[in-house]
């Protein structure tokens, strides 16, 4: 039987976590997510496919897991599930106090300042987790994607069938966005300082004679800064959040060139 039909049918019945081969295949998937070799979600063409039963795997983990103390140098935690290691020859950059959980992967070349990556999220090569950023359980940070100071990307276990927040290869998400509920975030894109998207939140693109509106998706190379619009409630017509689409980052082969053009061009706060 497959670690798949395992874990399935250890989600429909708890009682089979104290069958050794269930507990194999479980503590297996979280190895294989911990090497990069399995994601929670992956491309699929444009679009993107949910693993859901790795998501499983995941949330079954806490369970056969114990609390233990486990000490750094000065510095102690209490946890069920153990540190990350091995970053010099995995070739990352982790700086003081940068954590990730076992059961993450960070590939070679990510640069970790402090900050915190949780179990089953995938950050890929050459991207830069600054100060105070997040990275929430089995969220999906593509190549050479920048999250700045203070970033928080939600993280997601159940439902098991909803989509991770997923930031593809090369965007620049700014200072303080917070971007939950599987909110997807295209090639590229740039999101200015503050900008919060929740699955819900409208995200306008106001470039053309008309706007146009998207939902838990940002464009590819667009570039994004925080806006209100009007709504009416009972109580009267009040401002609420939304983000605004200004630009488009132009296509270059120097990407940080093209940032720059970017940010400059549309004076967006980083």
């Amino acid at each position: 039987m497959t670690d798949k039909n395992l874990i399935e049918n250890a989600w429909e019945n708890r009682e089979l976590l104290s069958e050794v081969a269930t507990r194999q295949a479980i503590e297996d998937t979280v190895a294989q997510l911990d090497a990069g070799t399995l994601r929670v979600a992956e491309p699929q063409g444009d679009d993107w496919v949910v693993n859901d039963w790795v998501k499983k795997a995941v949330i079954l983990y806490f369970p056969l897991q114990k609390m233990e103390t486990i000490e750094v140098g000065p510095l102690e935690f209490h946890d069920k599930i153990k540190l990350k290691t091995g970053y010099q020859e995995k070739g990352i950059r982790v700086v003081p106090h940068a954590i990730a959980r076992y059961g993450a992967f960070v590939n070679r070349g990510v640069v970790m300042m402090p900050s915190y990556i949780n179990i089953g999220a995938y950050v890929d090569s050459g991207t830069m987790v600054d100060t105070w950023a997040t990275v929430g359980s089995c969220a999906q940070v593509g190549k050479d994607v920048h999250l700045s100071g203070g970033v928080g990307i939600g993280g997601v276990l159940e439902p098991v069938q909803a989509a991770p927040v997923i930031i593809e290869d090369g965007a620049f998400i700014g200072s303080r966005c917070i971007l939950v509920e599987g909110v997807r975030v295209g090639k590229e894109a740039v999101l200015g300082a503050n900008v919060t998207l929740t699955a819900s939140s409208k995200i306008i693109d106001v470039t053309g004679s008309e706007p146009v509106t998207h939902t838990g998706y940002v464009p590819p190379r667009s570039v994004v800064i925080p806006g209100t619009y009007p709504k009416t409630f009972p109580a009267g017509t009040f401002q609420v959040p939304c983000a605004l689409i200004i630009g488009t980052r132009k296509a270059s082969t120097d990407k940080k060139t093209s940032l720059n053009d970017a940010l400059r061009t549309h004076n967006v706060s980083v």
